[in-house]
C-alpha cells in the first residue's frame, strides 16, 4: 500500500486516477469492485482514497460498497464453482478424522463466519474471509448483505482517513 501510495504521484498513475475519478459515484463503484481482491486493493484504495476529496464520502462509501459485492461475489463464485469442488476429495479422505470433528463442531460453525466477516471488514483482501463464509452455511443473500455492509463500512473509513489526513 505504501508503495502504491508513492506511485501515485506518478503521471501514469495520477491520469489513471484522475480518469477514473472523472466519472465521480460510478468511478468508485469499479473501485470498489477492485477493492476486494489481493492483486488490486491497493490502487482501489488510492482511487477511493483521491476520490474523498471531491466527493460525499458515505455516497463513496456505499456506492463502492455495491461494487465490492460484485467482486466478493465473483470471487466466491469462482471459488464454490472451482476451488471448492477440487478439494472435495481431500474432505472426503479426512471424514471420521479429528479435523472433520472440529468443522462440524459448534465452536467452529458460529467461529467461522465471524473470523471471516472480520477479514472482510478489515483492509486485508477478501479472499481468506470469503473463503470462510464460503465454507460456512451462509445463504447467497446473507453473504451479499454482509459484504455490503462490511465493505461500505471499511471503504468508509478508507476516505474518512483520506479526509483527515
Amino acid at each position: 500500500m505504501v508503495i502504491f501510495y508513492y506511485l501515485a504521484d506518478t503521471n501514469i498513475v495520477r491520469n489513471t486516477i484522475n480518469g477514473i475519478g472523472s466519472y465521480g459515484y460510478l468511478g468508485s463503484f469499479i473501485a470498489g469492485i477492485f477493492f476486494v481482491s489481493i492483486f488490486t486493493v491497493a490502487p482501489a484504495s488510492i482511487v477511493l482514497y483521491f476520490l474523498a476529496d471531491s466527493f460525499n464520502p458515505i455516497i463513496i462509501a456505499l456506492t463502492a460498497g455495491f461494487g465490492a459485492v460484485i467482486g466478493d461475489y465473483l470471487i466466491l463464485r469462482l471459488l464454490k464453482d472451482t476451488i471448492f469442488d477440487e478439494w472435495a476429495p481431500v474432505f472426503q479422505k479426512i471424514r471420521g478424522s479429528l479435523l472433520k470433528k472440529l468443522f462440524i463442531s459448534p465452536f467452529f460453525t458460529w467461529l467461522i463466519p465471524i473470523m471471516g466477516a472480520t477479514i472482510i471488514a478489515s483492509p486485508l483482501p477478501d479472499e481468506v474471509g470469503i473463503t470462510m463464509l464460503g465454507l460456512s452455511r451462509v445463504k447467497n443473500w446473507q453473504f451479499l448483505l454482509i459484504t455490503f455492509l462490511l465493505n461500505a463500512i471499511g471503504i468508509f473509513l478508507v476516505v474518512t482517513l483520506a479526509r483527515v489526513i
